[in-house]
């Protein structure tokens, strides 16, 4: 017998990402209002003051009221390069320019927090082979600083690598045998991930460096780098398992953060 697995639909996909979110919501709601205890085991203070609720979703006119009604205190966007500079670099969009302010005046109105994301997953195609990141992130800077003090310059550099240039699940989707999800035409999965990183660093430091110079007033404002991170446990305490669990996270997570960290501060 046969078995055909299929992924599911982008509708199917959808509806549970709704309901997960709703969900979340719902117990959030339930924390922040004090009326958690019973169904969570614990409340606001039992985290630090300083620990900031937030969220960051896609629709921003129904989200913004949601967050308004369960006491969120920040929410975190992604700019899209697209939308802002079309062409990849050269002339600015006044319509995509128009399209964030109204979501962070709404943020702003409200008292909640904003953080920018400038680049997640969206390079322009003419910008694959060329990248101009500093001159994009120049025009967020100038445009959105104003009201926005907490930055992130890149989302997920190590999942971007990976996804991208090595299994071939994301854009571009470059990839060789056999590490490819995907029958890849172009790429090179023992090489290219690491030029990828490489890369996505380097333009990380040279956006830090551009507001810590230019736009960071008086120590204030914060920019970072977003890093999907997990934890990894050996399956017994032999040697060889503790060494491959330290390896894994080597690869996965550490030689990302302790770039960004010699390298950015």
């Amino acid at each position: 017998m046969k078995l055909e697995i299929k992924p599911p639909q982008p509708h199917v996909l959808t509806r549970m990402a709704a309901a997960i979110a709703v969900v979340y919501l719902s117990l959030l709601l339930l924390l922040l209002h004090g009326a958690a205890p019973a169904v969570l085991g614990y409340t606001r203070g039992d985290f630090p003051e300083d620990f900031v609720f937030g969220s960051a979703t896609s629709s921003y006119q129904d989200d913004l009221k949601l967050m308004v009604d369960t006491n969120l205190e920040a929410y975190r966007l992604s700019i899209s390069w697209s939308r802002i500079i079309p062409n990849g670099r050269g002339d600015v969009n006044p319509k995509g320019l128009q399209y964030y302010n109204d979501i962070i005046d709404g943020l702003v109105k409200n008292g909640i927090q904003v953080h920018i994301m400038l680049y997640q997953l969206d390079l322009p195609q003419v910008l694959e082979d060329e990248e101009d990141f500093k001159a994009y992130a120049d025009v967020c800077f100038r445009e959105f600083g104003d009201r926005v003090a907490h930055w992130i310059t890149i989302d997920e550099p190590n999942v971007a690598s990976i996804g991208s240039y090595d299994s071939g699940q994301l854009a571009p989707g470059r990839c060789s045998d056999p590490f490819g999800i995907r029958k890849c035409t172009v790429g090179n999965s023992s090489v290219e991930p690491y030029i990828a990183v490489h890369n996505m660093l380097l333009a990380h430091a040279s956006v830090t460096k551009l507001y810590r110079e230019k736009y960071q007033v008086a120590g204030k404002g914060i920019i970072g780098i977003s890093v999907y991170t997990f934890w990894a446990y050996p399956l017994t305490n032999s040697t060889v398992d503790l060494e491959a669990t330290k390896r894994c996270q080597d690869f996965i997570v550490h030689w990302y953060v302790m770039l960004t960290l010699y390298v950015c501060i």
